[in-house]
């Protein structure tokens, strides 16, 4: 660093510390412009353009005011990319493979900061500069998940830091269509049998009542369920790792498998499976919405997580009162419960718990409590007090101590956006007409950190709370990435989602599937799990 960049540096950092100590601001209800030391400051500091990557539903415009809002308060540009969730990692891959780096680099999937720390993606984050610029970040990760403190390290060196999920203690629910249940006058099923019973009665006894046999059992989400009843999950974007007798193994090549398989050749052959089941349950949009089962297809799944699938007045919610006050009324119904009685008004669905298998055993898909991580890119750590304005931000947009503040970079502008509905401030109600807007919050530009591990305690998860979601979740007991994993992952998916829909379909015999083993641990299985065996007996086994 050359004197002039070093006079810049320390100048900056000036600034940074005056802006930790007064709040960086005044609070976010009149968008007002930065301090006036920033202000003073910014013909001689450099305005850092920084590329932000976050979780989207919907693109951030250009000209969003909560994006502005931050700008002004750091003497910053934000360019937003806009990586349509369902389409990230293909999106992001594109922008990557052009040369461009973003500074502030959201992970979506945990396994792949390895890989992007071994392509020269990523900067390291000296574990002091994380400890002082994203304090409050750092001290809720600490006191509310401190065994995940350590999972963004790379041979001891922070490149990520963890995100972790605290609603990811509630597995996703098993839903069946409860008018089909009634018609057909049978109850949730409890076992593996019970399950077959209701699944042939939904193919074969026309639950929709038109007369025309179009309906099926359950389709690709469904069947996880069927491989938790024998103690594993197979079908999802990860090779999913179980624990066995003190070590880890790899669930789809469990031996046990083959006898969830026998079911589920001899349902597809019966027609009880939706031949369609192939290409997944979603058909576009919005990657959590069951098209399957909204259309009527299906009458079981298990996509989605818990707030998909609230029906109307499941339980009381904050609602605007025209005074910026709030009223309790039910809530209303959405994502697929909405799209469901959208298309079908008499349609009904009921929470049932995971089937027990011959063995006793079941479970349901559950996500990772570690959801991605949020790390900085390589490029940023160039220029000189870069990447402690981006960490400085960071911690401000995801973890204000500040209520007010806080709530204001999850919501937008308090008193245009939202209010609070009491004294308390406990509950935030949405005003009109953002409360009917999907994810308004991406047009406005709010929301642009990352989750930290304090669990809500909003009236959704207190309904969450009584669904028994918080137990019988299978969750992969690998939750990070190791190098083999990187170099071979996604042929050893590609290679068990083949073999796996060849069984169902009955394009290769179920003798096969010791041959199937075979081939997976001779494509690089063997070093995959070895490598996950060190991992697990060096972090979990004690």
């Amino acid at each position: 660093m050359n004197m002039k960049e070093l006079r810049r540096f320390t100048l900056l950092m000036a600034v940074i510390a005056l802006g930790m100590v007064s709040g960086c601001g005044t609070p976010p209800d009149n968008l007002s412009t930065a301090k006036d030391a920033q202000e003073e400051a910014a013909s001689v500091i450099p305005r850092y353009k920084i590329s932000w990557t976050m979780h989207q539903n919907l693109p951030v415009p250009e000209d969003a005011e909560m994006v502005r809002y931050i700008e002004d308060q750091f003497h910053v540009d934000l360019d937003v990319w806009n990586l349509e969730n369902n389409k990230y990692e293909a999106l992001l891959d594109i922008k990557l493979a052009q040369g461009a780096i973003p500074d502030l680099f959201r992970i979506r999937q945990p396994q792949d900061l390895l890989k992007y720390q071994q392509q020269g993606l990523l900067a390291e984050i000296p574990e002091d500069t994380l400890n002082k610029y994203a304090p409050n970040i750092m001290k809720a990760i600490r006191e509310h998940a401190p065994a995940y403190r350590d999972y963004g390290k790379i041979d001891g060196k922070y490149y990520g830091i963890p995100v972790v999920n605290p609603t990811n203690i509630y597995r996703i629910p098993v839903v069946y269509r409860k008018d089909w249940l009634d018609k057909l006058d049978l109850p949730v099923p409890k076992t593996l049998s019970d399950f077959e019973r209701v699944i042939y009665a939904f193919a074969n006894e026309d639950p929709d009542g038109n007369g025309i046999k179009d309906t099926y059992g359950l389709s690709l989400e469904g069947m996880n369920v069927v491989f938790g009843a024998f103690g594993q999950i197979v079908f999802a974007d990860q090779i999913y790792f179980g624990e066995k007798d003190g070590n880890l193994v790899i669930g789809a090549l469990e031996p046990e498998m083959k006898q969830a398989l026998q079911y589920l050749r001899k349902w597809y052959q019966d027609g009880i499976i939706d031949p369609e089941f192939i290409t997944g349950e979603n058909k576009g949009g919005y990657k959590h919405l069951s098209h399957a089962f909204i259309n009527g297809r299906v009458g079981m799944t298990s996509m989605g997580n818990y707030y998909h699938w609230i029906q109307n007045a499941d339980y009381l919610t904050w609602t605007y009162d025209g005074h910026l006050g709030g009223e309790e009324t039910p809530v209303e119904a959405a994502y697929n419960a909405k799209e469901l009685t959208a298309k079908n008004p008499q349609a009904r669905i009921v929470f049932g718990q995971p089937f027990s298998g011959p063995g006793g055993k079941r479970g349901s898909k559950a996500y990772d409590m570690l959801m991605s991580f949020t790390a900085i890119g390589a490029d940023a750590a160039k220029e000189p007090g870069k990447l402690e304005t981006i960490l400085q931000i960071l911690d401000y947009v995801s973890a204000n101590p500040d209520p007010e503040k806080d709530t204001s970079m999850k919501y937008g502008v308090k008193g245009k956006h939202w209010t609070w509905a009491g004294a308390a401030k406990e509950n935030v109600i949405v005003l009109p007409p953002y409360d009917q807007m999907f994810s308004y919050q991406n047009a406005i530009g709010a929301n642009l950190g990352m989750t930290i591990p304090l669990m809500p305690t909003a009236r959704r998860e207190q309904w969450a709370s009584t669904l028994g979601l918080d137990r019988d979740g299978i969750y992969n007991a690998l939750e990070v990435a190791t190098p083999s994993l990187v170099k071979t992952g996604p042929e050893l998916i590609t290679l068990r989602n083949k073999a796996y829909i060849s069984f169902i379909t009955g394009g290769r015999p179920l003798e096969e599937f010791d041959d199937f083993v075979k081939e997976f641990m001779a494509a690089g299985g063997t070093e995959v799990l070895q490598e996950a065996g060190e991992w697990y007996h060096q972090h979990t086994v004690k």
